[in-house]
């Protein structure tokens, strides 16, 4: 069951005057994917849409300076909150040091890359709509691109407008750090994960939708993305789905972006003030992060461990397998580890300025981008407490935006209830594009 928050207006403030948007500039002499340390997907979803994995060049130079990557603290399964709390602190007081003022002044110019998936049917209509919808999937702090596959299967049978998908994974996540494990810095900035989707969607998704594309994607002319910037898509309809940190980095994007997309369906997007309990929670979830377990003898222990855990056993089954199948890899000791190193999600969740930025620029975000916000009602804490945040980060922008509440879930919707997620979004899908009839409205 769902419903709704009623109009609440903003009495909360983030206090935190919004930084520059950082422009990109491109990388020196050639740039070419070193060799791949995992095998790009190359099979299908529900024997219709062929998958496959694509790189490009992250987005050039880093917000944030190249420091050595923190060791990992000693792990112990009986650490009291308070040093769990303790832990936490000390990385979030860390990365805040890399910014004082704003930006740190030092820039990193390492090349990074970014990994996405593209799912599209194998057996294309000849009549592709002018503008068919494009659907841009963007992941929470420390699961991978494919995290969304289950929620896909619910959807795609039951909306059949959707001519093509994408799905994102930041530079620690999944594949990418697998690519990028060499050259990731000890800092991060939520900016950055923006600034790589904007360099995605202006400088590299394709200008029509293609029966095949290259691993390594080709940078589009700068007459291209100039458009884009200007006037959006020539050829596509392109509708966000963002979760947690991905949903604040991709609204980011779109406040300096608006006239690349269409509408936004944010769940549960970290766009917060960070006081009170926030605050503290996020001290807790750095901390517990930053020493979680990262290895197993194999993914069948690693799927047992996990069964055993809260948190996991609340998930569906199937998201739980994924996250086995693709959060893992095998390493050079013959078991298998997280290919998210619990250090870097930690500095994700350490450093949430972004969001706090966010939160302010919120009300200033097109009005043409129509949003839905899908949120969590489960009884817990973290529901009972961030209750006013959450209702008043719903109507941030008040005009084309709606909301509906998950009585079924936590913050983990896409992983606790895919398909009454799929439902909600073919819902909204069908009503924006699609008219009475059948007939598109594109």
């Amino acid at each position: 069951m769902t419903y709704s928050y009623p109009y609440t207006p903003t009495t909360l403030r983030a206090t935190m005057k919004p930084r520059p948007w950082v422009p990109f500039k491109p990388h020196e002499g050639p740039v070419k994917v070193p060799p791949l340390p995992f095998k790009p997907r190359s099979d299908d979803l529900l024997g219709v849409y062929n998958i496959s994995t694509h790189v490009i060049p992250a987005a050039n130079p880093r917000v944030t300076p190249n420091i050595p990557v923190p060791g990992p603290p000693p792990r112990s399964s009986k650490r009291p909150e308070r040093d769990i709390k303790k832990l936490g602190l000390e990385l979030m007081e860390q990365q805040a040091q890399q910014g004082e003022d704003g930006y740190s002044g030092a820039t990193d110019e390492r090349l990074l890359w970014n990994c996405v998936n593209r799912y599209v049917k194998k057996d294309r209509e000849d009549k592709v709509r002018a503008k068919g919808i494009t659907l841009f999937l963007v992941h929470a702090t420390g699961f991978p691109k494919e995290i969304w596959e289950t929620t896909l299967c619910y959807l795609l049978p039951a909306c059949g407008v959707i001519d093509e998908i994408w799905s994102w994974e930041s530079v620690q996540h999944g594949d990418s750090a697998l690519l990028n494990r060499q050259n990731l810095s000890g800092s991060f900035d939520w900016t950055d994960n923006a600034r790589d989707i904007a360099n995605f969607l202006v400088n590299y998704m394709p200008e029509e939708v293609e029966t095949s594309l290259p691993i390594q994607l080709h940078r589009l002319p700068a007459s291209i993305g100039e458009s884009r910037q200007k006037s959006g898509f020539s050829s596509r309809t392109l509708v966000v789905v963002g979760h947690s940190f991905g949903g604040c980095s991709v609204t980011f994007t779109a406040l300096h972006f608006p006239a690349l997309f269409s509408s936004m369906i944010l769940i549960d997007a970290m766009i917060d003030t960070y006081q009170g309990f926030a605050w503290e929670h996020t001290q807790y979830l750095v901390g517990a992060s930053s020493i979680r377990r990262d290895q197993w003898p194999s993914r069948e222990d690693a799927l047992r461990s996990f069964k055993s855990s809260p948190m996991f056993s609340a998930w569906h089954p199937d998201v739980l397998q994924l996250y086995v199948d693709f959060g893992l890899y095998e390493d050079d000791s013959g078991g298998v580890r997280l290919k998210t190193p619990p250090v870097h999600e930690a500095i994700v969740l350490a450093n949430p300025r972004t969001s706090r930025e966010t939160w302010e620029l919120m009300e200033t975000l097109d009005e043409n981008i129509e949003l839905l916000w899908i949120l969590p009602g489960k009884p817990s804490q973290d529901v009972s407490m961030l209750v006013e945040v959450r209702k008043q980060r719903a109507w941030r922008r008040p005009a084309n935006s709606s909301n509906t509440i998950f009585k079924s879930s936590s913050h983990l919707i896409p992983q606790e209830s895919p398909e009454e997620l799929a439902r909600v979004i073919a819902d909204f899908l069908h009503r924006k594009y699609v008219i009475s009839s059948g007939k598109s409205k594109l």
